[in-house]
């Protein structure tokens, strides 16, 4: 009987093991999946990203915003010609080289409208650059070994489980595994809602590089361009808060507290995500982008 009673409970111990390997198993992959493709999708610039949403963003662009962008211009030129009158006494005091100046704002007016993407694509190309030689800086890698992870762990701790602590390891995994999952969607969502936010950017440039030329209009293109400097730099400090998640990561001695690990893990992918959320805010505050 004795016997029968050592098989099952056996039987449960090894049942409850698996149990609890899956959920690491699971819970690992997720994190070092969400977190390794963080760096590829940051690097990309909006033409490489989704090509089909950028085809779109740009067409809209060309076909919609860009003459919006050109009566823009006219009301910006003659906001100019009227201040320059106003200004020098009713065209008394006015000199030949000041037409020549008002020709010569028009002229790059029209150059900076008729190569707004050029210019726009040019910053994310700097942002892109900025974060691809910022990967092979940082070098640190993100992943946890989890096959040698779940054999240490085995090996060391749930081999001499009881039941009890079998269950409630079980549980405790479960609700770190969930949550994983949770932080893995927020980081899609913080990556897709930055890249959302660049082709939102995109498709109503040629409007405000139409008032650049102009020095009291000039503020709305000047703050456009630093919001656009602040997304670009965004990818830049994505990838340091990556790094620093790998530093602190490869800093984790799991054979030594199997409890202290899996919610030190948690406790820094919660980290990292909240520090995805602020890379945002920190951008525009370099920047002094409103």
């Amino acid at each position: 009987m004795g016997a029968i009673i050592d098989k099952i409970t056996e039987f449960i111990k090894e049942m409850l093991q698996g149990w609890v390997l899956s959920n690491l198993d699971n819970m690992f992959t997720d994190v070092n999946t969400k977190v390794g493709t963080i760096a590829g999708e940051v690097s990309k610039t909006p033409s490489t990203w989704n090509a089909g949403i950028f085809n779109m963003v740009r067409n809209l662009s060309d076909t919609v915003v860009v003459p919006i962008a050109g009566m823009v211009i006219t009301f910006v030129l003659c906001y100019e010609l009227i201040s320059m009158i106003i200004d020098k006494n009713n065209l008394h005091d006015v000199d030949s080289w000041m037409l020549f100046r008002y020709l010569f704002k028009a002229c790059i007016a029209v150059v900076l409208v008729s190569h707004t993407s050029d210019f726009v694509l040019g910053i994310f190309d700097i942002g892109s650059h900025l974060v691809t030689n910022a990967g092979s800086v940082i070098g640190g890698s993100t992943a946890i070994n989890v096959e040698s992870t779940l054999k240490t762990m085995f090996n060391n701790q749930l081999s001499t489980m009881e039941i009890g602590e079998l269950i409630g390891l079980g549980l405790e995994t479960m609700v770190v595994s969930f949550s994983m999952k949770i932080m893995s969607v927020l980081i899609t969502v913080i990556l897709y809602g930055r890249m959302i936010e660049v082709y939102l950017y995109i498709s109503v440039a040629p409007i405000p590089f139409a008032t650049l030329t102009n020095r009291d209009w000039g503020m709305v293109g000047s703050n456009y361009i630093k919001g656009v400097a602040a997304l670009a730099i965004q990818g830049f400090f994505i990838m340091i808060c990556v790094g620093i998640y790998a530093v602190l990561v490869s800093s984790i001695t799991v054979a030594s507290n199997l409890h202290t690990a899996l919610w030190s893990v948690a406790a820094y992918t919660v980290i990292l995500c909240f520090s995805l959320f602020k890379t945002g805010t920190l951008a525009k505050s370099v920047t002094a982008a409103h």
